[in-house]
């Protein structure tokens, strides 16, 4: 049973950094899509960034995470990363880590098989 836990959330002023991290466990083999998702306050939930590891690995990033923010894996801890600098009131979200085994087209929530809890992000002005 594949598991993620996020962490590294919290409360920020504008400007700040944080990084989150995301705990991969209970997979074998190798995961071809990871991704994080944001979910603001009454509003959907949105892809942020994607980490696909094959060849030398690729990222892609929702414009308002463009410079901003930058997703990595650590293979040998298991573990996904956003560093998020920057940090703007609107940034505010329910943060989420999501894989899945096959490489799928990283904006469509949908096609993710496993998923986080949720880690809160408040950004305050």
């Amino acid at each position: 049973q594949v598991q993620l836990v996020e962490s590294g959330g919290g409360s920020v002023q504008t400007g700040d950094s944080l990084r989150l991290s995301c705990v991969i466990s209970g997979y074998s083999g190798r995961l071809k899509t990871l991704a994080w998702f944001r979910q603001p306050p009454a509003k959907a939930r949105e892809p942020v960034a994607v980490f696909y590891p094959a060849g030398v690995g690729t990222t892609y990033y929702a414009d308002f995470a463009k410079g901003r923010f930058t997703i990595s894996l650590d293979n040998d801890k298991n573990t996904l990363f956003l560093q998020m600098n920057s940090l703007k009131p609107d940034d505010t979200s329910t943060y989420y880590c999501a894989v899945d085994r096959s490489s799928i087209p990283w904006r469509d929530s949908a096609r993710y098989s496993y998923w986080g809890r949720g880690i809160q992000v408040t950004v305050s002005s």
